[in-house]
């Protein structure tokens, strides 16, 4: 049974308005992709955890990157959640990662050795490691598909899931079980050799050796692992403020993104409940972004791609730099925006809001093209289809008047040029998902906030 409480009208609407506010600054939010990856996530998670008190990595590994550009320099992170810049917070590795420990030493190191403060950082007990034959074996098997390969980023992170869910994956955890962790390293160590020897014909991995360094493993890890989803669930009943950082983007998700040319783990908003170890009832925001033109690293459709000078000269302009492969540094494929692609991966996502950014690269044509639908065999359509349909679809563009201006270092939303935010309002209406912030810089402090019709 409820109990009622009568109050004054004025009274209860601010009442309701306080509560809202506060609702708002309080709550687990996601930061997550809506395309190929290389959005721009790493900027706005560092914008948004200047309100955040724990950031959580959720999914995925050191094959990815965020770029962030803030008062300390230009830093590239791969496993580190990009809220490390900030004092106040805890950055927190997820059970969903996988945890390649030299690779996140090395990270903490570069940006200490760069006057960041020390970052408080937990690893969740349950996380599982990357190990060195997974890198290997990724090498391996890119090696043996040749021309027929997936593009892999080489950093073992299909073998790393490959054996998560085959159940002969190491938690960290288990380095503290010196007894149960040797076992487990001869057994293992047998089944890999097999294949080595017969189907790679690579050298064979001593387990001694492993054991070695998953001894040193231990060491390196061993102040910072935590029970992650105990310490979040006593963050949420103190009201703490949890941002979820997800990587690349939903058309590289395994189940609704262009498979098999995907990642090994879930890039969907939904997946960061599991990835954290906190109930999906208390994701309140998804905040999903989307570049204003649209790029790949890797191979896979892409509908809206373009080529030759056109591209080249997108790709130098593009980013923070150009538009080359955070850990890879191979240059990204590049297209114009796709309306179709975008609309799948908000919906996907569950977008509340859409992060709209490097807005301020297209600011020199004269006119740009935007993809609005899929001609596939004479037929068009505005639904994102499965792989196969979509390799034969051809881009369906509209073309809207350029801006011709630099638009850094302007604040607001009006005082854009009119064609610039024609083509938000756009886009926006094709998308169908809420536009609310729009960067226009590499930096920080480059963000529009604006007020949606949508919302």
């Amino acid at each position: 049974m409820g109990i009622w409480v009568c109050v004054s009208t004025a009274s209860a609407g601010r009442w309701e308005r306080e509560s809202s506010a506060e609702m708002r600054k309080k709550m687990v939010k996601a930061v997550v992709g809506a395309n190929w990856g290389d959005e721009g996530k790493g900027k706005i998670t560092d914008m948004m955890a200047q309100e955040a008190d724990i950031i959580v990595r959720f999914q995925g590994g050191a094959n990815a990157g965020h770029t962030i550009v803030n008062n300390y320099g230009k830093f590239a992170l791969h496993t580190l959640p990009s809220g490390v810049f900030y004092g106040h917070t805890t950055s927190i590795i997820g059970n969903g990662v996988a945890l390649n420990i030299p690779v996140l030493m090395k990270e903490i190191k570069s940006i200490t050795d760069r006057d960041v403060p020390m970052p408080k950082i937990l690893v969740s007990d349950r996380a599982q490691m990357v190990m060195p034959y997974h890198i290997l074996f990724d090498q391996y098997e890119e090696e043996r598909l040749g021309k027929k390969s997936f593009g892999s980023t080489k950093s073992g992170i299909a073998p790393f899931y490959s054996d998560k869910y085959a159940k002969i994956g190491f938690q960290v955890s288990e380095l503290f079980d010196d007894e149960t962790l040797k076992e487990k390293v001869g057994r293992v160590c047998e089944q890999k050799n097999i294949l080595l020897e017969h189907m790679y014909h690579k050298p064979l991995i001593d387990p001694a050796e492993l054991l070695k360094t998953l001894h040193e493993y231990k060491e390196m890890i061993a102040p910072f692992v935590c029970d992650v989803s105990s310490f979040l669930d006593k963050a949420l009943k103190e009201g703490k403020t949890i941002l979820l950082e997800g990587q690349l983007g939903t058309l590289k998700d395994p189940d609704h993104g262009i498979y098999p040319m995907v990642t090994s783990s879930s890039t969907l908003a939904a997946y960061g409940a599991i990835g954290a170890g906190i109930p999906p009832y208390e994701i309140k925001q998804i905040v999903t972004v989307c570049k204003a033109y649209s790029s790949a690293v890797g191979a896979g459709a892409f509908v809206s791609e373009i080529f030759g000078d056109e591209a080249d000269e997108l790709r130098r302009r593009g980013g923070d730099g150009g538009e080359f492969g955070a850990t890879t540094g191979r240059p990204r494929r590049m297209g114009w925006f796709d309306c179709v692609a975008s609309k799948y991966g908000c919906r996907l996502q569950g977008a509340t809001d859409v992060a709209f950014t490097v807005l301020d690269v297209l600011g020199y044509l004269d006119e740009i093209p935007v993809c609005v639908g899929y001609d596939i065999d004479g037929e068009v359509t505005t639904d994102f289809p499965v792989t196969w349909k979509l390799e034969k679809a051809k881009p369906v563009l509209k073309t809207l008047p350029g801006w011709k201006c630099d638009i850094r270092g302007i604040k607001s939303f009006e005082e854009l040029p009119e064609n610039c935010r024609k083509y938000v309002e756009f886009i926006e209406q094709q998308i169908g998902y809420p536009i609310t912030m729009v960067s226009n810089g590499p930096g920080r402090e480059d963000i529009i906030y604006r007020k949606s019709p949508l919302k």
